[in-house]
């Protein structure tokens, strides 16, 4: 039955029975996933019991938002969640690069520095900072930048991390996915041994880690491990599929506070913000995030090992621990990122028939293509795939509400690279 319905989906013989051979030998790794999503899916659970989550909760409020009891509750569930003092998780934060900079110009001042010690970060955030000038960084207002890189291996440079400490760094961020870099994703375990080792040279040191694509994927998050803020998007694991938009930010009160302060007003902070109809789908897309997630992971580790067994570099590794849910594949050629990302586009239930094209992405230095066929425009937990223009020609790709979804997704983009003669079956 299965078989025949991949065939109508435009799967032939010879590459669903490499499909098959391929999923068979990952049943005990997709347990594995399932029991992490289930202790997860418990968790929110718990936390949602413990704040007495009601039907009242669900409902909305406009204008001002004053007195909105189903934000407030949201966030208070998110901060133990989260396993944090406090919680900003709102429709207004349009993005996740958006929360970020609501995290950092919120907590940084005029004459500070900060400090990434692993490397250069995602591409969206070097207008923020002002690594590539742009009107309202970081640098037009007097506040400097450092970075320590990380090793030819992939791991922390404590020499230069150290070194890179001055009596300027007032905040340290901490880019947890790899992005579109050509490395490691960073465990929870990593961050909080990076965390231990900053607090040793500076303890004041105010640390961010910029916690996309990693939620629910580990047992622990990154507050967990000392992180005074973790900072995310509700249209990748935490919203679950369903938040239509929004941002949070989770972490110490203050620096929470501050991120208020700086989304609203100074006198108002989370006083107002209207929820504007889309509580239920954040508490809703909350409850199912940690599934969601096991399903993204699925896709990935299946995509791996599908184009490991072809003979492609794929990072992370078919077998390798994940920290995320980034699958990263070596393409070598823009036509194989290319019918990649059609490949994609194809197999989507939304635009189906539209072909992505590569395009000046606003915030991004390169041409990128992207395969995004979504029922929120841009979800990245949805199943999705991007690349910049430009070598290796990597491809990265994330998301798959669905197991059954994602995994014929990969099938798809192995059938269009070997019909068109780019790639062939092991």
């Amino acid at each position: 039955m299965r078989e025949n319905i991949y065939k109508e989906l435009g799967i032939d013989d010879k590459v669903f029975a490499f499909g098959e051979s391929i999923r068979e030998k990952l049943k005990p790794r997709f347990e594995a996933i399932d029991d992490r999503a289930e202790a997860g899916q418990l968790k929110v659970l718990k936390a949602m019991q413990e704040e007495q989550v009601s039907e009242a909760c669900l409902g909305s409020s406009t204008g001002y938002g004053y007195g909105d009891t189903g934000r407030d509750t949201l966030e208070r569930v998110y901060a133990r969640v989260f396993r944090a003092e406090d919680a900003l998780v709102r429709p207004q934060i349009t993005c996740g690069t958006h929360a970020l900079a609501l995290a950092l110009m919120s907590n940084l001042r005029p004459g500070d520095e900060l400090l990434s010690p692993v490397g250069k970060p995602y591409d969206t955030l070097e207008e923020v900072i002002g690594i590539r000038p742009s009107r309202g960084s970081l640098a037009e207002y007097g506040i400097s930048y450092r970075q320590a890189d990380l090793k030819e291996d992939g791991s922390f440079d404590y020499p230069a991390i150290k070194a890179a400490v001055n009596e300027r760094t007032r905040m340290v961020t901490i880019q947890r996915s790899k992005g579109y870099a050509d490395r490691k994703s960073f465990s929870v375990d990593e961050i909080e041994e990076l965390i231990k080792s900053l607090r040793g040279i500076k303890p004041e040191l105010i640390i961010m880690v910029d916690n996309c694509y990693g939620e629910f994927v580990l047992d622990r998050e990154p507050v967990e491990a000392g992180a005074d803020m973790a900072v995310g998007s509700l249209i990748k694991n935490i919203g679950g599929g369903l938040c239509p938009i929004g941002g949070y930010i989770v972490g110490r009160k203050e620096c929470v506070e501050n991120a208020a302060y700086r989304l609203t007003s100074p006198g108002l902070g989370k006083e107002v913000g209207a929820s504007l109809g889309v509580l239920r789908d954040m508490y809703q897309g909350l409850f199912l995030a940690p599934t969601v997630t096991a399903a993204a992971l699925k896709t990935a580790i299946f995509a791996a090992s599908l184009y490991d067994a072809m003979g492609f570099k794929t990072h992370p590794l078919p077998d390798a621990p994940r920290n995320d849910i980034i699958q990263a594949i070596r393409l070598e050629t823009p036509e194989r990122l290319t019918a990649f990302c059609e490949a994609v586009q194809a197999a989507a239930p939304v635009d189906s028939h539209v072909r992505p094209e590569a395009w000046d992405m606003p915030g991004y230095e390169d041409q990128v293509i992207m395969a995004a066929g979504a029922f929120i425009s841009g979800s990245s937990i949805e199943l999705s795939a991007d690349g910049p223009l430009r070598e290796p020609y990597n491809v990265y790709f994330q998301g798959g509400l669905t197991a059954p979804h994602g995994l014929y997704g990969m099938l798809k983009t192995v059938q269009y690279l070997t019909e068109r003669g780019l790639a062939e079956l092991p």
